[in-house]
Order: structure tokens, then sequence, then C-alpha cells
């Protein structure tokens, strides 16, 4: 489960005092950023006012500018840009008796969806009972990625983020299946900012079965590759192929072999993904043969 971190610093400073401290960066891998940022997201969680009046700030300037919003959803709240290294981030947890979950639903608030993260991020829980969660942990390393693979999770414990408690998420490390909270709940993130992340995978599980049910984390680059893929022009095709064979990312090469399959007949589908089998990849060889077989 995530790493508790045992701050008990009682003393409190608002948001700009907290983005100073954090000016030196966050490294949750280096122990002495770790302990500056822990203790920089104790103090803002300690300050029970800011995140309110910042809130109501936000929605009188609204009035003034006719409803125009940045960095504002239904759940997060960014509290500060990308800082290199880090931004803040405010998440709000509704309740199943909350008119926002009755009517989008638990699936919009990632409620009862297995997974885990691709970056790590410290989190305070700031208001409210806070959410539950089921927590595991498995080895990244272990998993290929594919639909159906075990991913050997290991069960260990339910509990709440209660306010005050300050935890480490890991990336790739810690998974969890999160539940509603028990009245409206709201946590504080720092949140690790890596590039090389993007790359890796973020995966969902399906706890019954051990099982990966696949990638939670497609990138705008995968997503541009199908549509030029799918305008289907001469030089669009020939650098699917090489990202198909030759892109560093797993992927990567599944969305080219994916998208080229859709401009093929039967026996053309049956002929890329018996290539795709022999890729050298081991979950893009699993995700061949399970497209084969249906063919």
């Amino acid at each position: 489960m995530p790493r508790l971190i045992e701050q008990c610093d009682t003393r409190s400073h608002g948001l700009s005092a907290c983005l100073d401290m954090l000016s030196v960066g966050f490294d949750p891998e280096d122990e002495i950023s770790l302990d500056n940022a822990s203790l920089a997201l104790r103090r803002l969680s300690n300050d029970r006012n800011f995140l309110g009046d910042l809130l109501i700030e936000q929605l009188k300037q609204n009035h003034h500018e006719g409803g125009h919003e940045s960095g504002y959803g239904p759940q997060a709240i960014i509290l500060s840009p990308n800082m290199g290294s880090f931004f803040l981030r405010a998440n709000i947890w509704p309740s199943e008796d909350e008119a926002c979950f009755r009517a989008s639903g638990a699936k919009t608030f990632v409620y009862g969806i297995p997974h885990d993260h691709n970056f790590s991020f410290l989190t305070a829980g700031y208001f409210g009972p806070g959410y539950l969660s089921d927590y595991y942990e498995y080895d990244y390393e272990s998993v290929a990625g594919c639909k159906g693979e075990k991913a050997g999770l290991r069960f260990v414990e339910r509990s709440a983020l209660t306010e005050g408690k300050l935890m480490l998420y890991r990336a790739h490390r810690d998974v969890h299946a999160q539940l509603p909270p028990q009245s409206l709940s709201v946590s504080l993130n720092v949140m690790h900012v890596d590039p090389a992340k993007g790359w890796y995978d973020q995966y969902g599980f399906d706890l019954e079965n051990d099982a990966v049910t696949g990638i939670l984390n497609p990138t705008s680059t995968e997503c541009f590759l199908r549509c030029a893929i799918g305008i289907g022009t001469k030089e669009a095709l020939n650098f699917a192929e090489w990202v198909g064979k030759s892109h560093p990312s797993d992927r990567m090469r599944l969305a080219s072999y994916e998208a080229r399959s859709r401009l093929l007949d039967k026996a053309g589908r049956d002929v890329l993904w018996r290539q795709a089998e022999h890729s050298g990849s081991i979950m893009l060889a699993a995700e061949a043969a399970s497209r084969r077989a249906v063919l």
C-alpha cells in the first residue's frame, strides 16, 4: 500500500508559501526531497481556510467573466502550473448521496476501477472522512501488460484517507480500488512530473481474477498515430510500419498494428497479426494471438 508518512508539524502556511518550499523540486525517490515536500504539504493541509477562500474567489471571478474556467473540473482543482518536477492539485471526492455522483455515476470519479499509477504522488486528507481504498501491491516488471495476464496482486488492507493522513503513492507498485467516502471529502496532492513516465503504462485490474484489464493512459501521440493511419497516406503507412517494428514503446507498436488492421480484409489482418506475433514483444505477441484467434 502507499507509504504512510509520519509528519507531525502543526504549523500552517498558505499556497504561496507551500510553492516556495517546493521550489527546490520534488523527487519522491530522494528522502531529503520527499521529507521537504511532505512538510510543505502537511503545513498546507493544516491551513483550513486556503482552499475554501480560493474557490470562493474563483466563483467571484467566473461570475464577472461569464463563467470561463481554467484549471478547474468536476473533480480536480489545479492549484499550480507545472513547476518542472511537480504540480499541486486538490481532488474532490463525492459520496453516493451527492447530486454529482447520482448524475454522473461512480466511474466518473474512478470509484470501483482498480488501477496503479505511472507516476508517484504525495496525498493528504484535507477535508471529510476520505475515500476508502482496497490496497494491493504488485511487481510491475513481471507484468507485460496484455489483457487477461495474471497480475500477482497482493492484498494489503482497506483504509480511508482521513483528515491529516499523509501518504506517498509509489509509481508501478501501489494498486488501489477506491470506494466513495461516507460524505464529501477533499484530498491535496503533490504530483511528481517526469516526462519519461508518460511512456510507462498505467494498468487497470480485475481483482476477482487477479488479471490486467488493459492500459489506462493512452497518449496524444498514440491518438495522432491512429488518425494518421486512418487517413491512409503512403507516408503515414510507412511511418506506421516502422512504429510497429521498431518503436521502443510496446503500446505504440500495438496501436500501429490495431490501426492498420482496420484497413485490411480478414486475410490481410491475419497476415499482419502474424507479423506482430513474431515482433519480439511478449505483450504484443499475446495481443496478436488473441486477435488472430477471433478472425
